[in-house]
């Protein structure tokens, strides 16, 4: 399984892995032209900060952990904000209050029961009986 999903795990240098295929849908509540208040100006940062913020945001591009969306689109969801801890160290987060209030709730988040029974209905079930006949356990 893991081989399998190799791409998803950390291999060397880089401190993240990828997940292709697995896009996140997310539903806005209003329609183009997206309200003002998620295409806001950035906090105001100092130079260093500002600096820090857009070298954080370009390993993000070269590890394909972000993309960048088409130059003549406007489509600001979040603002980047950088937190820095007393050792020094920083990391870059991205302010989703403003789109928490144009985005639809998902009513299932996680599977419903009766989609997983569908998927289940083809699968084969063994009890403890047919198991000790197809894989005996070895006694000594």
């Amino acid at each position: 399984m893991l081989r399998k999903n190799r791409p998803a795990f950390s291999i060397g240098e880089e401190p993240l892995g990828k997940i292709r295929g697995h896009d996140i849908e997310l539903y806005l509540n209003v329609e183009r032209p997206y309200p003002p208040m998620l295409g806001r100006a950035p906090y105001p940062e100092n130079l260093d900060t500002r600096k820090e913020i857009e070298k954080n945001i370009n390993e993000l591009l070269e590890m394909d952990v972000i993309r960048k969306i088409g130059q003549h689109e406007i489509v600001e969801i979040t603002i980047p904000v950088l937190i820095t801890w007393n050792d020094g160290k920083s990391r870059l987060c991205g302010d989703l209050r403003a789109l928490s209030n144009y985005t639809k709730a998902d009513r299932y988040p996680i599977p419903r029961i009766s989609h997983s029974l569908d998927k289940l209905a083809k699968a084969k079930i063994y009890n403890q009986d047919g198991l000790y006949e197809k894989f005996p356990p070895e006694w000594g």
